[in-house]
């Protein structure tokens, strides 16, 4: 006797919600904050509204884990690069401030679902939340690299909010596509910087 498979096959539910989220992120990148809807989501996943409602508690909530996965995906791109670099402190410190400048972080799409992020933050208490939530692990790890390297400053947490800025400085122009420098000399530039702050 030959059982007749069923016409549909039912997709394991964390495969779902990546896939809610990847449209997510997409349809950030194309439309900004304010364009993304129930809607567009879901037409981009290729799914009915009904499933993002099961899956999460409503756009904000998906909007804020988009931007949770983004900001991971980005620490473990950072993460691969000071694991890649040489031992030494200052070797692993220049390896996460100069990931940035290259892909996948330099990345325009990548460019684009930031400042969809970035833009909701001052009217989503939600995603103001998970930004400070990204913005502080990141800097966390940035000092406890900078403490790690002899002759840092006594103030590492100003030390790395001003090395942020320099990163994201750069990121921002280099993932424009227009800057008028290369990610060599972006690196070559952070290169210097560290060099100043930690003697």
């Amino acid at each position: 006797m030959t059982i007749k498979q069923p016409a549909f096959h039912r997709a394991d539910p964390d495969i779902r919600r990546q896939s809610l989220i990847a449209a997510c992120a997409r349809v950030l990148a194309k439309r900004g904050g304010h364009g993304a809807s129930v809607r567009t989501i879901c037409a981009e996943a290729g799914v009915s509204p009904g499933l993002l409602r099961h899956y999460f508690d409503g756009i904000d909530a998906l909007i804020a884990e988009t931007y949770r996965d983004t900001g991971a995906r980005v620490a473990a791109a950072l993460e691969h690069a000071v694991a890649a670099a040489a031992p030494a402190p200052r070797a692993r410190l220049l390896a996460f401030v100069t990931a940035s400048f290259r892909p996948p972080i330099a990345d325009a799409e990548l460019l684009d679902t930031w400042l969809a992020f970035w833009g909701l933050i001052r009217t989503k208490p939600l995603i103001a939340a998970v930004h400070d939530e990204i913005y502080e692990a990141n800097r966390t790890t940035l000092e406890g690299l900078l403490r790690a390297c002899p002759g840092a400053p006594v103030d590492a947490k100003l030390t790395a909010i001003a090395l942020t800025a320099l990163i994201d400085g750069l990121w921002l122009e280099l993932s424009l596509g227009t800057a008028p420098f290369f990610p060599e000399e972006a690196e070559a530039l952070a290169e210097r910087w560290i060099d100043t702050l930690i003697g």
